[in-house]
């Protein structure tokens, strides 16, 4: 049986990442993935049989990096206000890094629903609960439903991420200057939470 060449397959996922993530092709077709890798879409046909295997691939590694990122976050041990700080900054540099990543992985949720439910939920999300609901005991945060308070800090980091495209022409600003726009938030963010 022949050796698998696992360069050419990571090279493939990596362009199908830049595709989908960087430049917001989430309907580029096979062949489109194999001309912007310099590879033939024989090859690519040999590794991912299909266009919904690459992308299930793709799908299943950028939500376990994802989850493994805020895991981390989420589990480290320093000051409730620098885990948010450091969240908030993990969050918004990869989303500069890939503005469409989160475009692409809410779209395929939405149509696979049942199919990565165990890619979803980060492990130590209870204990990040627990956190959020002790700052807000001691006064530091303001009192709600903890799930609120991630659904707040997730709506201002991502809302602006899934509608940088209009924010884009509306405001006329060029990618950079919305990259721009996105750094100042971090802080923003931090002092709507943190009054």
């Amino acid at each position: 049986m022949p050796i698998r060449d696992t360069g050419a397959e990571q090279l493939i996922k990596n362009t199908a990442k830049h595709i989908f993530f960087a430049e917001g092709r989430l309907h580029a077709n096979t062949q489109d993935i194999a001309d912007a890798a310099g590879v033939s879409r024989t090859l690519l046909n040999y590794y991912f049989r299909t266009k919904d295997v690459l992308i299930e691939q793709v799908f299943k590694e950028a939500m376990l990096a994802l989850t493994t990122r805020l895991d981390a976050v989420m589990a480290s041990d320093l000051p409730f206000k620098q885990k948010i700080e450091n969240f908030i900054d993990l969050f918004l540099t990869e989303a500069n890094a890939y503005p469409y990543q989160e475009t692409f992985l809410i779209t395929e949720l939405n149509s696979n629903t049942c199919k990565y439910t165990n890619e979803v939920k980060p492990h130590h999300i209870q204990m990040f609960l627990e956190q959020i609901k002790t700052e807000m005991e001691a006064g530091n945060i303001e009192r709600m439903n903890p799930v609120h308070f991630v659904l707040n800090l997730f709506s201002l980091m991502s809302y602006p991420l899934i509608m940088s495209a209009i924010y884009k022409k509306a405001f006329e600003l060029s990618n950079e200057g919305y990259a721009c726009l996105i750094n100042e938030r971090k802080k923003m963010i931090c002092k709507m939470i943190f009054q």
